[in-house]
C-alpha cells in the first residue's frame, strides 16, 4: 500500500507531545539560561561546561581541531570560549546534546548516521553562505542548518510504516520530502522540528530558522532582515547521502547565483570548501565522510530527470 492510499491528516501537535523525548542535559540548559544575560562572559559559561567532563572533553577537542587551526594547544574551557566566542561554544554544546538524544529508528532507507552527515554538510554550507550574504555572525545559521532535519528520526519512530512509504515515494518521484509530507500529513518535518525545539526550550531563533528551511520563497531574492533564513533554506537543497543523484542541483545553482551576486566565488569553489571543512570538522563529531563529495556529486552526469516540484497525482 502506498503513502497515497493512506492519505489522512496526522495531528502534529499530538505526535510531538506524545513522543517520549528525553530532557536536555543540565549543562545545555544552564548554558541557554546564561545566554539570556549579555553580561555573562567566558568565566560564567565555563562553569557548567567544566561540571560535565564529557562536554569539557568535546569542547577542547572542538577548539583544538584543524578547523580553527590554532598554533598552540588550548587547555582550558575559559580560554577556548575567549578565543572562539560564547555563541560558538554554546551552539556546539547544544548540537552535542541534541545529537545524543535523537532516536535511531529502524525505518527503511532512513539512516541516522547518514542523516547527521548530511546535516553537517548543510550546516557548513549555511555558514559559508551566510558569510557570503553579509551576515556578521553566521553561527545561528550553522546551528539551525545542523538541526533542520532533527525531526525525521522522531517522525519515523512514531509512524514507521507510513513514513517508510513516504521516503520510498520521495525517491521514486524525485521530489522534495516536505512536499510529500504536506500533501499526505498536512505538515512538514520543518514544522515538527520547530515544535521539538520549542519543547526543549531551544532559542527562539533556532525554531524560526528551522521552521522556514523548506520555504521556497527564501530561494528568491532575500529580504535583508532574514539572510540567516536564506542561508539555511539554500543548505536544504544539498543532496542526501542516500540519493544516487543530486535532485536539486540545478535549483541550488540557480538560487546561488541569484542570491549571492556576480562577485561570489564559483559554486564549485564553495562546494569544495564545504568538503574540506567537513574533512576537518567531521572527526570532532565522530562522523565519517560521505561516500561522495559535494564536488563529485555536482559534476556527475547532468542528464538526470529534472527535479519535481509538485507530487504527481
Amino acid at each position: 500500500m502506498t503513502a497515497k492510499a493512506k492519505q489522512t491528516s496526522i495531528n502534529l501537535k499530538e505526535l510531538v507531545l506524545n513522543a517520549q523525548l528525553p530532557a536536555l542535559p543540565q549543562s545545555a540548559i544552564q548554558l541557554m539560561q546564561l545566554s539570556k544575560d549579555p553580561d555573562n562572559g567566558p568565566q560564567e559559561f565555563s562553569v557548567p561546561i567544566e561540571a560535565d567532563p564529557g562536554l569539557t572533553s568535546q569542547v577542547l577537542r572542538f577548539v583544538n581541531s584543524s578547523y580553527f587551526g590554532f598554533s598552540r594547544e588550548i587547555s582550558t574551557v575559559k580560554l577556548a570560549i575567549t578565543l572562539v566566542g560564547i555563541r560558538t561554544i554554546k551552539n556546539f554544546a547544544l548540537w552535542s546534546a541534541v545529537f545524543s538524544l535523537i532516536p535511531n529508528p529502524q525505518c527503511g532507507p532512513l539512516d541516522v548516521k547518514k542523516l547527521w552527515q548530511d546535516s553537517l554538510r548543510r550546516a557548513l554550507f549555511a555558514r559559508s553562505m551566510g558569510k557570503l550574504l553579509g551576515l556578521n555572525d553566521a553561527e545561528e545559521a550553522f546551528a539551525a542548518a545542523l538541526l533542520q532535519d532533527m525531526a525525521l528520526p522522531l517522525i519515523a519512530k512514531e509512524i514507521p510504516g507510513r513514513y517508510e512509504e513516504l521516503l520510498n515515494e520521495r525517491h521514486e518521484k524525485r521530489c522534495r520530502l516536505s512536499l510529500l509530507e504536506q500533501h499526505y500529513f498536512g505538515w512538514t518535518h520543518a514544522e515538527a522540528a520547530a515544535r521539538i525545539a520549542k519543547r526543549w526550550n531551544l532559542p527562539d531563533e533556532f525554531g524560526r530558522l528551522i521552521a522556514r528551511h523548506t520555504d521556497p520563497a527564501l530561494l528568491r531574492m532575500p529580504h535583508d532582515e532574514d539572510l540567516s533564513a536564506v542561508a539555511v533554506a539554500l543548505s536544504a537543497l544539498l543532496p542526501t547521502s542516500l540519493e544516487e543523484s543530486w535532485y536539486e542541483r540545478e535549483a541550488l545553482e540557480a538560487s546561488y547565483f541569484q542570491l549571492s551576486g556576480r562577485l561570489a566565488p564559483p559554486i564549485l569553489e564553495m562546494l569544495s570548501q564545504v568538503d574540506q571543512d567537513f574533512a576537518d570538522f567531521g572527526p570532532i563529531l565522530e562522523m565519517t565522510s560521505p561516500p561522495q563529495t559535494l564536488v563529485e556529486l555536482f559534476l556527475q552526469d547532468r542528464n538526470e530527470t529534472p527535479f519535481s516540484v509538485i507530487p504527481s497525482e
